[in-house]
């Protein structure tokens, strides 16, 4: 069967309220783990025992992406005093660079979400600020529609106060819609993760929210290497699959960005990569597939979601793709390889870098169950991901979604 007439309603699951964690543990690390192991056999752990369960001859490679204050509340009228319109900022336009963006000092561009935005007629928005004894006014221009998303432009009237700074004081962390809840005052440390400095984020990459210092401390014991790489997470992470088969879904594109020390390490090293999150998952995946596309003389700026499966797909080494990134830094004098992705994976996918990850329980229909289960049925000793499913789901313990409890499928 082709991948794209795989129905997605075969990755649906009951999911009570009551099973979604509202809340992180307040040990990040006591969380249970699902561990899978290398046999297929299932048990239940504390994500604290994790660096003892890790091959010791893996590579532990993470997302270091930090979730930015993306929502900004705007009141309408003179006096501010009209309708609520809610700004979600969710990836830079004008600077289009992450960094460049954030170091703005008096005007920058987004696309985002705007909530009510039929009271929006596009009139100027404004908000008086005082940020660290700093006054200006920030104002709000819609300036572009793109299907369910609009250009906004942020101006503000004080170049001795930066973009990062304004949203760092005024905006909003942008907690998943499934938590039912309103932003908290805790969110803002509990939905980052301990490793998290990149900022660019609309949500966080939740497989890395159960470690710890000490969990780290106790991987390097090991001897275990750790290694980081950003994908910034966007909107669309959250968007369940809506089409009847997943050949009709369109899959968002994230921002990546890889050293050129971790892409020669993949390329040389025999060590097992262990990944961290969905989001690194498909960073690495994403890395092979771009430098198959650079090896054959294609663009190389973003993979289209089903390069993969196309049968004129050169199939190259892990090597071979690799060093192919190499040159084209080479070649662009950079030390960091950036592009964006919206690759799909899905049953039927080989994987090439990953070969253990690290992941929260997914929503029902969604993307990122479809990655787990490809991961799963890769291997014919694997239990099928509606196994391991039933098995948390059996447990009253065990708690799903962005808060909630880990895996470690290796």
């Amino acid at each position: 069967m082709d991948i794209r007439d795989i129905r997605i309603e075969a990755f649906d699951y009951p999911l009570p309220d009551g099973r979604i964690a509202k809340h992180p543990l307040a040990e990040r690390d006591r969380c249970l783990l699902l561990f899978k192991n290398e046999n297929g056999e299932v048990s239940t752990r504390i994500f604290r025992e994790l660096p003892d369960l890790l091959p010791a001859d893996s590579m532990l490679v993470y997302n270091n992406t930090r979730v930015i204050n993306a929502r900004l509340r705007f009141r309408k009228g003179e006096h501010c005093d009209g309708a609520l319109i809610e700004i979600f900022c969710l990836e830079p336009v004008v600077p289009a660079d992450y960094a460049c963006n954030f170091a703005s000092d008096s005007r920058c561009s987004w696309t985002c979400f705007v909530g009510n935005s039929k009271r929006w007629k596009d009139e100027p928005l404004r908000m008086a600020l005082d940020i660290d004894g700093e006054n200006l006014t920030l104002t709000a221009t819609r300036i572009a529609r793109e299907g369910n998303t609009s250009v906004v432009e942020f101006s503000w009237d004080n170049t001795a106060v930066t973009f990062s700074r304004i949203i760092s004081a005024v905006g909003e962390i942008p907690i998943p819609p499934y938590l039912n809840r309103n932003t908290e005052e805790s969110d803002s440390k509990d939905y980052q993760t301990v490793f998290s400095h990149i900022d660019g984020s609309v949500a966080a990459p939740t497989a890395g929210l159960h470690f710890t210092p000490e969990v780290l401390a106790d991987i390097d014991k090991r001897g275990i290497p750790r290694r980081e790489l950003t994908l910034h997470v966007g909107a669309g992470t959250f968007q369940p699959v809506k089409s009847d088969v997943i050949g009709e879904h369109d899959m968002h594109s994230e921002f990546i960005a890889v050293s050129r020390n971790l892409i020669e390490e993949l390329s040389q090293s025999d060590r097992r990569v262990i990944a961290v999150g969905t989001t690194s998952v498909r960073t690495l995946e994403s890395l092979y597939h771009l430098g198959c596309r650079l090896a054959d003389g294609l663009p190389a700026d973003t993979l289209p979601q089903w390069y993969p499966y196309d049968p004129s797909h050169p199939q190259l080494s892990v090597d071979k793709a690799m060093q192919a990134i190499l040159s084209h830094l080479d070649s662009t004098g950079e030390d960091t390889f950036v592009a964006s992705t919206r690759l799909m994976i899905a049953p039927g996918y080989k994987y090439r870098i990953v070969k253990g990850m690290v992941t929260n329980f997914h929503q029902p229909r969604s993307t990122l169950l479809l990655l787990v289960s490809a991961f799963l049925s890769s291997n014919q000793a694997n239990p099928d991901w509606r196994t391991i499913y039933d098995y948390a789901l059996a447990d009253p313990r065990f708690r799903f979604l962005s808060y909630g409890d880990a895996c470690l499928f290796l």
